[in-house]
């Protein structure tokens, strides 16, 4: 007896119903960050940056006197092993030496009640990159525990609306804008997520940060976060 087909599994993102009908997009935005250490001028950087028209941030690094770290952003991922890649494997940056333990790689995702799909998959993830008015920024990533899957959607959307409240909180305040992105069998460490928060000040992001560390999610919920790459921007591409 031949088997039944099986259903085509469904992989796209959805937004909250419009019109009676829900938003769906298989548009996502992917983000890299890659750091590097022995750099004692930047300037020859962000010069090849300018050349090379990529769309992105080159962060100093505050931890690390000669360290930086560069944040590119593109939809289509064969974007970072073609113009990326080429631009790294040439002087100045294939000057430097990579500090693989800060690699991350994310894409953009929805929870599916998002009012304007496409505003949260693609342009404010970009506008909190790319904005001058917030250089200061913290990335990391972070893993679940298994136990988080096993809760019932309900449950797992009362946790995520706490961290999701006191995000717009900072947000609504000027104070520290999140980008929420998913690299689930992206990361060589398997986390789940890579968070990316900017800010005008580096103050407010250590407060948010210590902040969710009191809620549900992180205090239960995590198995790990880190490493933290705390920068401040020194270069921004065009918004």
């Amino acid at each position: 007896m031949p088997r039944r087909a099986l259903e085509k599994p469904d992989i796209m993102e959805t937004g909250a119903p419009q019109g009676g009908q829900p938003q769906r997009s298989d548009q996502r935005l992917f983000m890299q960050l890659l750091a590097f250490g022995s750099c004692t001028d930047t300037a020859p950087l962000i010069a090849a940056l300018q050349v090379a028209a990529i769309e992105g941030a080159l962060y100093e690094d505050l931890n690390d006197p000669r360290g930086v770290a560069l944040l590119t952003m593109h939809k289509d991922p064969d974007h970072f092993l073609i113009k990326v890649r080429r631009l790294l494997n040439r002087p100045p940056f294939s000057d430097l030496a990579q500090k693989p333990q800060y690699t991350m790689l994310g894409r953009t995702y929805s929870l599916g009640y998002e009012p304007d799909l496409v505003e949260v998959l693609c342009h404010r993830p970009r506008r909190s990159v790319l904005n001058p008015a917030w250089p200061w920024a913290v990335w990391y990533p972070l893993r679940r525990r298994g136990a988080f899957t096993q809760l019932a959607p309900a449950q797992q959307r009362a946790i995520l609306s706490e961290h999701g409240t006191i995000g717009r909180a900072f947000g609504e305040a000027d104070y520290a804008h999140d980008i929420r992105l998913a690299c689930h069998g992206l990361d060589t460490n398997d986390n789940d997520f890579v968070i990316g928060l900017t800010g005008q000040h580096l103050y407010p992001l250590s407060a948010l940060v210590q902040t969710m560390r009191k809620t549900k999610q992180t205090s239960k919920y995590l198995e790990r976060l880190g490493p933290f790459m705390v920068g401040k921007a020194i270069w921004q591409s065009p918004v």
